[in-house]
Parts: C-alpha cells; sequence; structure tokens
C-alpha cells in the first residue's frame, strides 16, 4: 500500500467483524492474526485504524452496546404493554440474540467479563466490561423502583434483588446458549423468574 494511500475497508464492518471474534473467542482467546484475518486487514493497517488490541476491544465494546442491546433495553419502556410483557419481551430479544446463529453464541459481555477473574485483562478493557457489567443492575433497579406499575405490586421494595434475579437469569441463558439449549426452553425458564419475583 502506498503511503498516504486511504484506508480501502469500511471501518464498522471491520469492527463488527472484530465484535464477532471476541464473542467467540473472548478477549484473551483471540489473536491479532484471528482478528486481522476476521477483519480483511494487516496488522499495521489494524493499528493505524483502531490502536492495539486493547483499544480494538474498548471500541468493539463500545459499538456492542450501542448497536447489539439498545434495542433490547428499549423494550423496558415500551408504551401499551404490562410490566411482565415489558420484562418478557426484554429478556427474550437477549434470549433470541444469544441463541442466534448469525453470531457467535451467548453473550460477548458475559464471556468477556468472565475472564477478568484471570487479572491479565488490560486496565481499559477491564474498565469498559466493569461498567458494562453496572449498567444493566442500575436500569433494572430504576426500572422497579420508579414505574408506577411495579411500586403497585410491591415490586419496589426488593428492586435490589429482583434486579439481580433477572440479571443472573440472563447470564445463565447466555451459557445456556452456547451449550445449544433451545430458546423455547430458555423462554420458559424466564416465565419461572417473573412469577418468581411477584409478577403473575
Amino acid at each position: 500500500m502506498a503511503s498516504g494511500r486511504k484506508r480501502e475497508f469500511d471501518s464498522e464492518v471491520a469492527l463488527d467483524a472484530a465484535m464477532h471474534v471476541f464473542w467467540q473467542k473472548g478477549y484473551i482467546g483471540a489473536s491479532l492474526m484471528d482478528l486481522t484475518q476476521s477483519m480483511d486487514i494487516s496488522k499495521p493497517s489494524m493499528y493505524r485504524a483502531f490502536g492495539n488490541k486493547e483499544s480494538l476491544f474498548v471500541k468493539t465494546t463500545q459499538r456492542y452496546l450501542e448497536t447489539k442491546m439498545k434495542s433490547h433495553m428499549d423494550l423496558l419502556f415500551e408504551e401499551g404493554f404490562s410490566l411482565k410483557q415489558r420484562l418478557k419481551n426484554h429478556m427474550m430479544s437477549i434470549v433470541e440474540m444469544q441463541c442466534g446463529s448469525e453470531q457467535a453464541k451467548g453473550c460477548y459481555l458475559v464471556l468477556c467479563q468472565s475472564e477478568l477473574v484471570s487479572g491479565v485483562i488490560p486496565q481499559e478493557a477491564e474498565q469498559i466490561l466493569v461498567e458494562a457489567e453496572n449498567l444493566p443492575m442500575k436500569l433494572y433497579t430504576d426500572l422497579f423502583t420508579e414505574d408506577p406499575e411495579a411500586i403497585e405490586l410491591g415490586l419496589d421494595k426488593n428492586a435490589h434483588i429482583n434486579s439481580l434475579s433477572l440479571y443472573t437469569m440472563l447470564k445463565g441463558t447466555a451459557t445456556m446458549a452456547r451449550s445449544g439449549v433451545n430458546p423455547l426452553e430458555l423462554g420458559q425458564s424466564i416465565d419461572n423468574i417473573l412469577t418468581g419475583i411477584g409478577l403473575h
């Protein structure tokens, strides 16, 4: 490639390709060769466009949150549905993504967050994973403490535990999806969780 020549790849397409590698192999398991081959670019091009592996991971995680998670979160506040139906729609939307065949099974975040215990995840990558870990709990807790129907049902009194139950369930479905469990069975488990916290 001649000096000064513009990059001949779409950065968003390249980020999506890198995201799927991290999704399948985790941060630790994804090698630079895995990433550049999937992105269809050279290592020098990757470094110029995205920085090192850690910087690339931060960018792909930000893209995952923006392109993969926002639509699921929006379902929690969709008008015209009961609280139970909104939660079911939200959780099943995530489960269907976890079980989808267009990308690696499970959850990109859950897989990479599980690697934090190794102590080898670089600081910036660790920070964005911790921040992403806190987002769902805060969102669910705010929902249980502020939603009129949740307050009427008394779910605000145990908002933290209710939120932890939902988040624990979705982390579990991520693992089960990677094991090949189908969405229908996982949906029945979600029904049990929602009933258990008081949504009959």
